[in-house]
């Protein structure tokens, strides 16, 4: 079953790529390596988590919205691309987790793409990764998430 599929039985729709939001893209291909620009989480137009995590966003919401940034990043794939189905593998993920100062388990948000990643692709979705805590990130979101895929 290809990642489109996979996506159709979940009743996961891409959204249209509404960006780019500045002097960028959304996705870029270079050889059989597609980068697509940090995605925020984003849900028929709004985001799904703001503020730092955790005092203004739950960690699990925070996990949720990491997962919409895989389905939004797939959308940017797809407007560069015409399709999913070539993806055969991620290759990195960073995420940004908008954090109180002491917060410690970024990881924890980041997990919210990288399990749906392996979901979606088994074990061609294992993937290096950074999660990493920032003071802001652009709308008060709380995740932002960027990718590199591989494709055939």
């Amino acid at each position: 079953m290809g990642i489109q599929d996979k996506l159709n039985a979940a009743g996961i729709t891409l959204p249209a790529v509404p960006g780019p939001f500045g002097a960028y893209v959304p996705a870029k291909r270079i050889g059989n390596l597609v980068y697509v620009a940090g995605q925020l989480p984003m849900k028929e137009g709004k985001l799904m988590a703001v503020g730092q995590v955790p005092s203004r966003c739950p960690i699990e919401q925070a996990k949720s919205a990491a997962r919409q940034c895989v389905i939004n990043a797939l959308a940017a794939v797809k407007a560069v691309e015409g399709r999913i189905d070539h993806i055969v593998g991620v290759v990195r993920v960073g995420a940004f987790v908008n954090s109180d100062g002491s917060f410690t388990e970024q990881p924890k948000v980041a997990n919210g793409a990288s399990e749906f990643l392996i979901d979606l692709f088994g074990d061609a979705g294992k993937h290096v990764r950074a999660a990493v805590g920032v003071n802001t990130l652009p709308l008060d979101a709380a995740v932002e998430v960027e990718f590199i895929f591989e494709v055939a």
